[in-house]
């Protein structure tokens, strides 16, 4: 099972980076403390990131909004992962605490205003790919919604053989493939577009991979897509 970039991806965002962190063999199971407690640092340290500078006008949020433009979403209604997690923490909101590793990759995306998501490796098919939606993709259940719906064509989308994992890019991800606390095997992503520097990226997915190795033990390895290097093994 590989993560795969498609080539035409970088016909639009060629100096897109993925980080990725493998995780074989964790034990995602019980709840600690300390992770929450990390992740509210995280938020308590955000307003700082930002100071009087509107979310929208922050460049880690702008460049994803400008990406959602291109590929025809609103950023508006369907606002990055980060944009949300960020808009949220910054009115004011805890964020709630679902699973271990939900809530690491929550931190590091707090800290560094980076996209970060992940997926159950055992509840996916074939080959992961990050592309651009056909015509005919099949209706898939996002998380906490009850009708099944399709992605629109020419939306980039994380997919395997049974349709899509993560619509709009990084909006929302299915709950086919969702993590749990039953997880064993799965893969965390950060997503970087420019300004951002590949160094960043490369911090993020240190302090990531050591956060998981840390609470969750199991086997973790880390990798980085980009155009001279558009596919990775996962399992």
């Amino acid at each position: 099972m590989n993560l795969i970039i498609a080539d035409t991806i970088f016909d639009d965002f060629p100096d897109l980076v993925l980080g990725v962190v493998i995780l074989h063999n964790i034990d995602n199971s019980q709840d600690k403390a300390e992770i929450t407690s990390q992740l509210r640092q995280a938020e308590a340290e955000l307003p700082g990131k930002f100071g009087s500078t509107p979310v929208i006008e922050h460049p880690y949020i702008a460049t994803w909004r400008e990406a959602y433009r291109k590929f025809g979403a609103k950023p508006k209604d369907y606002p990055s992962s980060v944009e949300n997690l960020t808009r949220r923490v910054l009115n004011g909101a805890t964020i709630g605490h679902i699973n271990n590793l939900v809530s690491l990759y929550n931190t590091i995306s707090l800290r560094h205003i980076l996209p970060v998501g992940g997926e159950d490796l055992n509840k996916i098919v074939s080959d992961v790919l990050l592309t651009k939606a056909g015509d005919n993709e099949p209706a898939i259940f996002l998380l906490g919604e009850k009708e099944a719906r399709a992605p629109r064509a020419g939306e980039i989308l994380y997919k395997d053989d049974n349709g899509a994992i993560c619509r709009r890019w990084n909006w929302k991800e299915a709950d086919r493939t969702k993590l749990t606390q039953e997880t064993k095997n799965a893969f965390l992503v950060i997503e970087a577009l420019p300004p951002v520097s590949r160094d960043t990226v490369e911090t993020a997915i240190r302090e990531l991979a050591d956060l998981v190795k840390q609470f969750c033990g199991g086997t973790v390895s880390t990798a980085f897509l980009d155009k001279d290097n558009r596919e990775i093994k996962l399992l």
